[in-house]
Protein backbone atom coordinates (compact mmCIF):
# COMPACT_ATOMS: atom_id res chain seq x y z
CA UNK A 1 0.00 0.00 0.00
CA UNK A 2 1.21 3.44 -0.87
CA UNK A 3 -0.14 6.69 0.72
CA UNK A 4 0.99 9.35 -1.81
CA UNK A 5 5.01 8.89 -1.57
CA UNK A 6 5.29 6.87 1.50
CA UNK A 7 5.22 2.51 0.58
CA UNK A 8 2.90 1.67 4.36
CA UNK A 9 4.91 -1.97 4.87
CA UNK A 10 5.81 -3.64 8.07
CA UNK A 11 9.53 -3.60 5.68
CA UNK A 12 9.10 0.62 6.13
CA UNK A 13 9.42 2.40 9.18
CA UNK A 14 6.06 3.06 11.32
CA UNK A 15 3.79 5.56 9.72
CA UNK A 16 2.85 8.08 12.48
CA UNK A 17 -0.74 9.65 12.10
CA UNK A 18 -1.67 12.27 14.28
CA UNK A 19 -5.15 12.53 14.64
CA UNK A 20 -6.61 16.07 15.33
CA UNK A 21 -10.00 14.72 15.52
CA UNK A 22 -12.49 17.28 17.61
CA UNK A 23 -9.27 18.74 20.03
CA UNK A 24 -9.35 21.68 17.53
CA UNK A 25 -13.03 22.71 19.73
CA UNK A 26 -14.43 24.04 16.47
CA UNK A 27 -11.39 26.67 15.57
CA UNK A 28 -9.86 26.64 12.54
CA UNK A 29 -6.88 28.81 14.01
CA UNK A 30 -6.12 25.77 16.49
CA UNK A 31 -6.33 23.25 13.72
CA UNK A 32 -3.65 24.85 12.11
CA UNK A 33 -1.95 25.20 14.93
CA UNK A 34 -1.89 21.65 15.64
CA UNK A 35 -0.98 20.79 12.15
CA UNK A 36 2.27 22.52 13.20
CA UNK A 37 2.76 21.11 16.94
CA UNK A 38 2.33 17.77 14.47
CA UNK A 39 5.41 18.25 12.16
CA UNK A 40 7.50 19.88 14.54
CA UNK A 41 6.74 16.19 16.41
CA UNK A 42 7.59 14.14 13.47
CA UNK A 43 4.23 12.72 12.44
CA UNK A 44 3.80 11.48 8.81
CA UNK A 45 0.32 13.15 8.87
CA UNK A 46 -2.39 14.47 9.99
CA UNK A 47 -6.03 13.54 10.48
CA UNK A 48 -9.48 15.58 10.63
CA UNK A 49 -12.96 14.45 10.98
CA UNK A 50 -16.11 15.17 8.60
CA UNK A 51 -18.75 15.09 9.98
CA UNK A 52 -22.16 17.34 10.46
CA UNK A 53 -24.35 16.79 13.38
CA UNK A 54 -27.96 17.04 12.01
CA UNK A 55 -26.40 14.01 9.23
CA UNK A 56 -24.92 12.03 12.04
CA UNK A 57 -27.17 11.92 15.24
CA UNK A 58 -30.72 10.92 15.20
CA UNK A 59 -33.76 11.57 18.09
CA UNK A 60 -32.60 8.64 19.91
CA UNK A 61 -28.58 9.59 20.44
CA UNK A 62 -26.95 9.72 23.14
CA UNK A 63 -23.77 10.52 24.72
CA UNK A 64 -20.99 7.77 25.52
CA UNK A 65 -19.98 7.20 29.32
CA UNK A 66 -16.46 9.14 28.55
CA UNK A 67 -18.14 11.91 27.01
CA UNK A 68 -20.37 12.57 30.09
CA UNK A 69 -17.37 12.17 32.41
CA UNK A 70 -16.08 14.86 30.43
CA UNK A 71 -18.87 17.22 31.17
CA UNK A 72 -20.95 16.97 27.94
CA UNK A 73 -24.98 16.85 28.41
CA UNK A 74 -26.36 16.77 24.81
CA UNK A 75 -24.43 14.81 22.12
CA UNK A 76 -26.05 17.06 19.39
CA UNK A 77 -25.27 20.40 20.84
CA UNK A 78 -21.51 18.30 21.39
CA UNK A 79 -21.05 17.65 17.68
CA UNK A 80 -22.75 20.96 16.23
CA UNK A 81 -19.38 23.14 18.58
CA UNK A 82 -17.29 20.64 17.41
CA UNK A 83 -17.90 20.57 13.79
CA UNK A 84 -15.34 21.60 11.07
CA UNK A 85 -17.04 22.28 7.42
CA UNK A 86 -14.97 21.26 4.12
CA UNK A 87 -14.58 25.01 4.00
CA UNK A 88 -13.08 25.65 6.65
CA UNK A 89 -10.43 22.49 6.43
CA UNK A 90 -9.25 23.81 3.30
CA UNK A 91 -6.29 26.47 5.26
CA UNK A 92 -6.03 22.97 7.69
CA UNK A 93 -4.86 20.63 4.38
CA UNK A 94 -2.94 23.35 3.17
CA UNK A 95 -0.61 23.86 5.99
CA UNK A 96 -0.06 20.04 6.21
CA UNK A 97 1.07 20.57 2.42
CA UNK A 98 3.43 23.29 3.46
CA UNK A 99 4.27 21.19 6.45
CA UNK A 100 5.03 18.19 4.26
CA UNK A 101 2.97 16.27 6.39
CA UNK A 102 0.05 14.09 4.46
CA UNK A 103 -3.73 15.17 5.21
CA UNK A 104 -5.99 12.29 6.01
CA UNK A 105 -9.92 12.50 6.62
CA UNK A 106 -12.38 10.54 8.03
CA UNK A 107 -15.85 10.71 6.83
CA UNK A 108 -18.77 9.96 9.00
CA UNK A 109 -22.19 10.07 6.64
CA UNK A 110 -22.05 8.65 3.14
CA UNK A 111 -23.76 12.41 2.34
CA UNK A 112 -20.43 13.98 2.83
CA UNK A 113 -18.14 11.65 0.54
CA UNK A 114 -18.53 13.65 -2.32
CA UNK A 115 -18.50 16.94 -0.42
CA UNK A 116 -15.05 15.84 1.08
CA UNK A 117 -13.14 15.06 -2.48
CA UNK A 118 -13.14 18.99 -3.10
CA UNK A 119 -9.56 18.81 -0.81
CA UNK A 120 -6.56 16.70 -1.75
CA UNK A 121 -6.76 14.17 1.18
CA UNK A 122 -3.69 12.06 0.77
CA UNK A 123 -6.19 9.14 2.66
CA UNK A 124 -9.29 8.61 4.04
CA UNK A 125 -10.24 6.81 7.18
CA UNK A 126 -13.37 5.41 8.40
CA UNK A 127 -13.77 5.56 12.17
CA UNK A 128 -14.44 2.18 13.83
CA UNK A 129 -18.20 2.47 14.56
CA UNK A 130 -18.20 2.18 10.51
CA UNK A 131 -17.13 -1.10 9.95
CA UNK A 132 -21.17 -2.39 9.59
CA UNK A 133 -21.67 0.46 7.31
CA UNK A 134 -21.16 -1.31 3.66
CA UNK A 135 -23.01 1.80 2.15
CA UNK A 136 -19.72 4.39 3.62
CA UNK A 137 -17.30 1.82 2.53
CA UNK A 138 -18.71 1.51 -0.70
CA UNK A 139 -18.92 5.14 -1.39
CA UNK A 140 -15.11 5.77 -0.27
CA UNK A 141 -14.46 2.64 -2.47
CA UNK A 142 -15.23 4.61 -5.48
CA UNK A 143 -13.18 7.66 -4.61
CA UNK A 144 -10.23 5.73 -5.64
CA UNK A 145 -8.26 7.20 -2.30
CA UNK A 146 -5.99 4.79 -0.08
CA UNK A 147 -8.27 3.59 2.47
CA UNK A 148 -7.27 3.06 6.75
CA UNK A 149 -10.01 1.11 8.41
CA UNK A 150 -10.06 1.54 12.34
CA UNK A 151 -11.94 -1.33 13.98
CA UNK A 152 -12.32 -0.92 17.81
CA UNK A 153 -15.38 -2.75 19.13
CA UNK A 154 -15.73 -4.95 16.40
CA UNK A 155 -15.46 -8.93 16.47
CA UNK A 156 -12.99 -11.08 14.11
CA UNK A 157 -15.85 -12.07 11.93
CA UNK A 158 -17.22 -8.21 11.45
CA UNK A 159 -13.53 -7.59 10.39
CA UNK A 160 -13.37 -10.41 8.06
CA UNK A 161 -16.69 -9.74 6.55
CA UNK A 162 -16.02 -5.88 6.35
CA UNK A 163 -12.50 -6.82 4.32
CA UNK A 164 -14.73 -8.61 1.77
CA UNK A 165 -16.67 -5.74 0.56
CA UNK A 166 -13.59 -3.93 0.78
CA UNK A 167 -11.87 -6.31 -1.78
CA UNK A 168 -11.90 -3.77 -4.69
CA UNK A 169 -9.57 -1.64 -2.37
CA UNK A 170 -7.23 -4.31 -1.27
CA UNK A 171 -4.08 -2.86 -2.60
CA UNK A 172 -4.68 0.86 -1.55
CA UNK A 173 -5.90 -0.74 2.23
CA UNK A 174 -4.86 -0.78 6.19
CA UNK A 175 -6.75 -2.07 8.67
CA UNK A 176 -6.08 -0.76 12.21
CA UNK A 177 -6.43 -2.78 15.52
CA UNK A 178 -8.07 -0.53 17.86
CA UNK A 179 -9.49 -0.73 21.35
CA UNK A 180 -13.01 2.25 21.92
CA UNK A 181 -12.06 3.37 25.24
CA UNK A 182 -10.98 6.42 25.71
CA UNK A 183 -8.75 6.37 27.55
CA UNK A 184 -7.71 2.93 26.83
CA UNK A 185 -5.99 1.43 30.08
CA UNK A 186 -2.45 0.59 29.18
CA UNK A 187 -3.09 -3.25 30.94
CA UNK A 188 -6.24 -3.97 28.38
CA UNK A 189 -4.69 -2.55 24.94
CA UNK A 190 -5.59 -5.45 23.16
CA UNK A 191 -2.06 -5.45 21.17
CA UNK A 192 -2.63 -9.07 20.43
CA UNK A 193 -5.18 -8.12 17.91
CA UNK A 194 -2.31 -6.46 16.15
CA UNK A 195 -0.84 -10.39 15.62
CA UNK A 196 -4.37 -12.03 14.92
CA UNK A 197 -5.34 -9.55 12.21
CA UNK A 198 -1.97 -9.76 10.56
CA UNK A 199 -2.21 -13.27 10.49
CA UNK A 200 -5.88 -13.20 9.20
CA UNK A 201 -5.20 -10.56 6.54
CA UNK A 202 -3.09 -10.05 3.67
CA UNK A 203 -2.90 -6.11 3.90
CA UNK A 204 -0.90 -3.74 6.12
CA UNK A 205 -2.08 -3.71 9.82
CA UNK A 206 -1.92 -0.76 12.11
CA UNK A 207 -3.22 0.16 15.45
CA UNK A 208 -4.99 2.97 16.77
CA UNK A 209 -3.87 4.05 20.43
CA UNK A 210 -5.93 5.30 23.09
CA UNK A 211 -3.71 4.67 25.68
CA UNK A 212 -2.46 7.80 27.69
CA UNK A 213 1.05 6.90 27.62
CA UNK A 214 3.61 7.27 24.94
CA UNK A 215 5.25 3.89 25.68
CA UNK A 216 2.47 2.11 24.15
CA UNK A 217 4.28 3.12 20.64
CA UNK A 218 6.78 0.98 21.18
CA UNK A 219 4.88 -2.28 22.34
CA UNK A 220 2.76 -2.04 19.23
CA UNK A 221 5.25 -1.46 16.95
CA UNK A 222 6.85 -4.79 18.52
CA UNK A 223 3.57 -6.34 18.05
CA UNK A 224 3.80 -5.42 13.95
CA UNK A 225 1.69 -2.52 13.77
CA UNK A 226 3.13 -0.82 10.89
CA UNK A 227 0.98 2.53 11.00
CA UNK A 228 0.02 4.38 14.39
CA UNK A 229 -2.45 6.91 15.17
CA UNK A 230 -2.59 8.80 18.55
CA UNK A 231 -4.74 11.67 19.71
CA UNK A 232 -2.86 15.00 19.65
CA UNK A 233 -3.93 18.10 21.79
CA UNK A 234 -2.52 21.18 23.17
CA UNK A 235 -3.89 21.36 26.11
CA UNK A 236 -4.79 17.47 27.87
CA UNK A 237 -6.55 19.90 30.73
CA UNK A 238 -9.02 21.66 28.06
CA UNK A 239 -12.81 21.09 28.34
CA UNK A 240 -13.68 18.69 25.53
CA UNK A 241 -14.47 14.58 24.99
CA UNK A 242 -11.38 13.49 23.58
CA UNK A 243 -8.35 16.05 24.97
CA UNK A 244 -7.81 14.06 28.32
CA UNK A 245 -7.26 10.50 26.07
CA UNK A 246 -4.67 12.49 23.94
CA UNK A 247 -0.94 13.61 23.78
CA UNK A 248 0.59 17.08 23.87
CA UNK A 249 3.06 18.18 21.66
CA UNK A 250 5.85 16.89 23.54
CA UNK A 251 4.26 13.73 24.25
CA UNK A 252 3.77 13.25 20.97
CA UNK A 253 7.57 13.63 19.95
CA UNK A 254 8.14 11.02 22.32
CA UNK A 255 5.80 8.99 20.93
CA UNK A 256 7.50 9.03 17.08
CA UNK A 257 10.59 8.61 18.40
CA UNK A 258 9.87 5.39 20.27
CA UNK A 259 7.53 4.40 17.34
CA UNK A 260 10.64 4.65 15.18
CA UNK A 261 13.40 3.53 18.05
CA UNK A 262 11.36 0.35 17.97
CA UNK A 263 11.29 -0.11 14.51
CA UNK A 264 14.98 -0.22 14.15
CA UNK A 265 16.13 -2.27 17.37
CA UNK A 266 13.77 -5.27 15.77
CA UNK A 267 16.18 -5.32 12.99
CA UNK A 268 19.08 -5.05 14.65
CA UNK A 269 19.54 -8.52 16.49
CA UNK A 270 23.38 -7.11 17.20
CA UNK A 271 22.37 -3.98 19.15
CA UNK A 272 22.21 -5.12 22.84
CA UNK A 273 18.87 -3.22 23.19
CA UNK A 274 17.31 -5.78 20.38
CA UNK A 275 15.87 -8.02 23.10
CA UNK A 276 14.00 -5.77 25.38
CA UNK A 277 12.37 -4.39 21.93
CA UNK A 278 11.37 -7.84 20.77
CA UNK A 279 10.17 -8.51 24.74
CA UNK A 280 7.35 -5.63 24.49
CA UNK A 281 5.43 -8.13 21.47
CA UNK A 282 2.00 -8.99 22.83
CA UNK A 283 1.77 -11.36 25.25
CA UNK A 284 -0.93 -14.22 24.16
CA UNK A 285 -3.60 -14.40 23.08
CA UNK A 286 -3.41 -12.96 20.23
CA UNK A 287 -6.72 -12.56 18.89
CA UNK A 288 -9.00 -9.69 17.88
CA UNK A 289 -12.12 -9.44 20.59
CA UNK A 290 -14.78 -7.36 21.83
CA UNK A 291 -13.59 -6.02 24.82
CA UNK A 292 -16.10 -5.11 27.95
CA UNK A 293 -14.53 -1.85 27.93
CA UNK A 294 -15.97 -1.09 24.64
CA UNK A 295 -19.73 -2.03 24.56
CA UNK A 296 -20.87 1.84 25.38
CA UNK A 297 -18.96 3.25 22.51
CA UNK A 298 -20.40 0.33 20.46
CA UNK A 299 -23.64 1.03 20.92
CA UNK A 300 -23.90 4.60 21.24
CA UNK A 301 -21.50 5.05 18.13
CA UNK A 302 -22.18 2.38 15.42
CA UNK A 303 -24.83 4.05 13.05
CA UNK A 304 -28.53 2.75 12.29
CA UNK A 305 -30.96 2.37 9.21
CA UNK A 306 -32.65 5.57 9.99
CA UNK A 307 -36.18 6.79 8.74
CA UNK A 308 -35.83 10.24 6.86
CA UNK A 309 -39.36 11.20 7.20
CA UNK A 310 -42.71 10.34 8.90
CA UNK A 311 -44.10 7.36 7.21
CA UNK A 312 -47.13 5.27 7.88
CA UNK A 313 -47.99 1.59 7.81
CA UNK A 314 -47.98 0.34 4.50
CA UNK A 315 -45.76 2.28 2.82
CA UNK A 316 -43.03 0.84 0.73
CA UNK A 317 -39.64 1.82 1.37
CA UNK A 318 -37.17 3.23 -1.08
CA UNK A 319 -33.80 4.55 -0.84
CA UNK A 320 -34.56 8.32 -0.18
CA UNK A 321 -37.54 7.42 2.48
CA UNK A 322 -33.70 5.58 4.31
CA UNK A 323 -30.87 7.65 5.95
CA UNK A 324 -28.03 6.26 8.40
CA UNK A 325 -27.27 7.73 11.78
CA UNK A 326 -26.06 7.03 15.44
CA UNK A 327 -26.91 5.30 17.44
CA UNK A 328 -26.69 1.79 17.02
CA UNK A 329 -29.88 0.29 18.43
CA UNK A 330 -31.66 -0.28 14.98
CA UNK A 331 -31.33 -2.74 11.53
CA UNK A 332 -27.40 -2.27 11.07
CA UNK A 333 -26.60 -0.38 7.65
CA UNK A 334 -24.77 -2.81 5.65
CA UNK A 335 -28.84 -4.53 5.50
CA UNK A 336 -30.07 -1.82 3.45
CA UNK A 337 -30.45 -4.29 0.55
CA UNK A 338 -33.32 -5.94 2.76
CA UNK A 339 -35.39 -2.88 4.10
CA UNK A 340 -35.31 -1.11 0.40
CA UNK A 341 -38.45 -2.25 -0.72
CA UNK A 342 -40.12 -3.72 2.12
CA UNK A 343 -43.61 -2.50 3.33
CA UNK A 344 -43.85 -0.87 7.16
CA UNK A 345 -45.65 -3.29 9.13
CA UNK A 346 -46.00 0.16 11.59
CA UNK A 347 -46.15 3.78 11.10
CA UNK A 348 -42.25 5.07 11.81
CA UNK A 349 -41.06 8.38 12.95
CA UNK A 350 -38.75 10.64 11.44
CA UNK A 351 -35.14 10.44 12.29
CA UNK A 352 -35.67 6.89 14.60
CA UNK A 353 -33.64 4.45 13.75
CA UNK A 354 -35.43 1.29 12.03
CA UNK A 355 -35.68 -1.95 13.84
CA UNK A 356 -36.62 -5.35 12.43
CA UNK A 357 -39.99 -5.14 13.63
CA UNK A 358 -41.06 -1.99 11.74
CA UNK A 359 -40.50 -3.72 8.36
CA UNK A 360 -41.23 -7.56 9.34
CA UNK A 361 -37.24 -8.85 9.32
CA UNK A 362 -35.87 -10.59 11.63
CA UNK A 363 -32.82 -9.73 13.96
Amino acid sequence: MRIADRVISHESEPYVIAELGVNHDGSVDRAVAMVDAAADAGADAVKLQLFRAELLMSRASRLAGYQQEAGETDPLEMLRRLELRVSQMGPVVQRALVRGVHAIVTCFSVELVEEAMRLPWHALKTASPDIIHRPLLDALIATGRPMIVSTGAATMGEVLRAVEWLEPARNRLCVLQCVSSYPTPVDRAELGGIVALAHALDVPVGYSDHTSVPETAMDAVASGACVLEKHLTLDKSAAGPDHAASLEPREFRRYVELARQAWRLMREPGDPRHEEVVSRRAAAPHEKRLSDLERDVRAVSRQSIVAARDMPAGSTLTRADITFKRPGTGLEPWRVGEVVGRVLARDVRANMPLVAADVGLTE
